[in-house]
């Protein structure tokens, strides 16, 4: 979730705080999550519709680690910005997650979140309000978009193992090999039941807060 804003008549800018706690969560680890986030969706200079026009759209996106965070001020949060993610060592279904199409609250396995491995950026495409395509067969199709899920069929190339039979273990989608497609940010869409004095909001409120998983349960 974020907002967008006008820079000129050319240049919009998409804003938004990567907030994280948890046991496995640190400064450092978020600055690395937004800095992914950021590098990945404004590289490629995608255009966003506002209105009748199109902007090339930037993103500026900044990472916090709030390790006494409590429930209540997510619960309450009113900032459209302010993205609430917790990390663990141990997430239930071994994936990160966040918790709709739009919204601003997930739970992040640290294990995905390697550098280069692009999971905070694909997690972030749902909070903005893209899902994952239906068709998961890419081969032929050249570099895989950002939104697509572990288990997409693409060239050896961009599987774990170049020698892997497609569809076998280590022939799929190696998410490392993502990145964000124009056509993916020409997807995007701001969120018209929020009013700004500048700007618009794109995602929305979820507010959830997470508790850690249980290994044993």
């Amino acid at each position: 979730m974020g907002t967008v804003e006008l820079l000129n008549e050319q240049e919009a800018l998409l804003k938004a705080d990567i907030i994280i706690y948890g046991g496995a969560a640190d400064e450092a680890l978020s600055k690395q999550m937004a800095a992914e986030i950021e590098t990945m969706w404004t590289e490629v200079q995608g255009k966003i519709r506002l209105g009748s026009h199109l902007y090339t759209l930037s993103f500026s996106i900044q990472g916090f680690y709030v390790p006494d965070l409590s429930a209540e001020t997510i619960f309450h949060n009113k900032d459209p910005r302010k993205n609430f993610f917790r990390v663990e060592s141990f997430v239930n279904g071994n994936i990160s997650f966040v918790d709709a199409i739009n919204c601003n609250t997930g739970f992040f396995k640290l294990d995905n979140l390697y550098p280069g491995s692009t999971t905070a950026a694909h997690e972030f495409g749902h909070t903005i309000g893209l899902d994952h395509p239906q068709h998961l067969d890419l081969r032929g199709k050249g570099i895989p978009g950002i939104m697509y899920p572990r288990g997409t069929i693409v060239d050896p190339q961009y599987q774990y193992s170049d020698t892997a039979p497609a569809g076998q273990p280590g022939g799929t989608l190696h998410p490392q090999f993502r990145k964000v497609w124009k056509e993916e940010v020409a997807r995007l869409q701001v969120n018209d039941q929020y009013r700004l004095e500048k700007g618009w909001v794109i995602g929305d409120f979820t507010n959830v807060w997470h508790e850690p998983h249980d290994m044993f349960a």
